[in-house]
């Protein structure tokens, strides 16, 4: 390949994964956290008291995910094949099931894969937002602290840590509502993490999206614009997703400390 068009081949896949780290990468980064913390804390319950410890989460926080599914799936046209939002099934582990399919030529219902996939971490994380606004003792002024901050990775840190002292104040454990909120924001932190099924139909979208990237910036590239510094400035007015996200996984992980608290004492009495 000759030295001119391999330079202009690189510039381009540098610059599209520049675009995909500052729109995505803290996305990723905190989905992966907020999936991991869901799997270990269902693995807390299902080592101690089996199966059904997982349903006493999975009654509430199931047919929230699967209609996230159903939500984005209609939302970008795919014909809905068949819906249950809650069917416990022990032998295969599955909780529900939104099966679906779609025009594989159709731009639009391509790119829905994966919002599609990402539908029940996207509504989860706004869910545990709202029940924080308005079920929470003064949820209203941790929201707006949340909101106000820069998305940086020790605004971040910051965030969570004063979150954590905020929830968790003595004062709360005297209110009903304080003990309503924790259990619902624990249904629903456990099962809004994808599954494989839904991070490979992500990634199908996913595939799409870099695929336009591409192409802008390559005509951007040609056109000698600066594509990048959009991106980039679209990038900082994500503060209040990450807000978002940094709150579910401090529940998440209150969630997984609690639960490691609770039952694996009692998962190793099981042995």
């Amino acid at each position: 390949m000759p030295q001119p068009i391999l330079q202009f081949v690189s510039q381009l896949l540098l610059t599209v994964l520049i675009q995909c780290l500052a729109i995505f990468g803290i996305f990723f980064i905190l989905g992966f956290i907020l999936c991991q913390l869901a799997k270990q804390t269902q693995l807390n319950y299902y080592r101690s008291v089996g199966w059904k410890g997982i349903l006493w989460t999975g009654w509430l926080g199931t047919p929230i995910h699967e209609f996230s599914h159903l939500f984005f799936a209609l939302v970008f046209f795919h014909r809905i094949d068949k819906v249950e939002i809650f069917k416990p099934n022990q032998q295969t582990g599955q909780l529900g099931e939104v099966a679906h399919s779609y025009n594989k030529n159709s731009f639009y219902q391509n790119l829905g894969n994966f919002f599609i996939g990402a539908g029940p971490m996207i509504s989860g994380c706004i869910i545990l937002v709202v029940l924080l606004y308005y079920l929470f003792p003064n949820g209203s002024e941790i929201y707006n602290s949340l909101i106000n901050n820069q998305a940086t990775v020790v605004n971040i840190f910051k965030s969570a840590l004063a979150i954590v002292i905020e929830i968790f104040k003595t004062q709360n454990f005297n209110y009903l509502n304080f003990w309503l909120f924790l259990y619902v924001s624990f249904c629903i932190a456990s099962h809004l993490a994808p599954s494989w099924p839904d991070l490979k139909l992500m990634l199908r979208g996913f595939a799409l999206i870099v695929t336009i990237l591409i192409f802008i910036n390559y005509f951007a590239l040609v056109l000698n614009l600066n594509f990048t510094d959009y991106i980039l400035g679209l990038s900082n007015n994500l503060n209040l997703l990450v807000a978002i996200f940094t709150y579910a996984i401090v529940i998440s992980f209150a969630h997984y400390l609690i639960s490691a608290a609770i039952l694996i004492p009692i998962a190793k009495l099981k042995k």
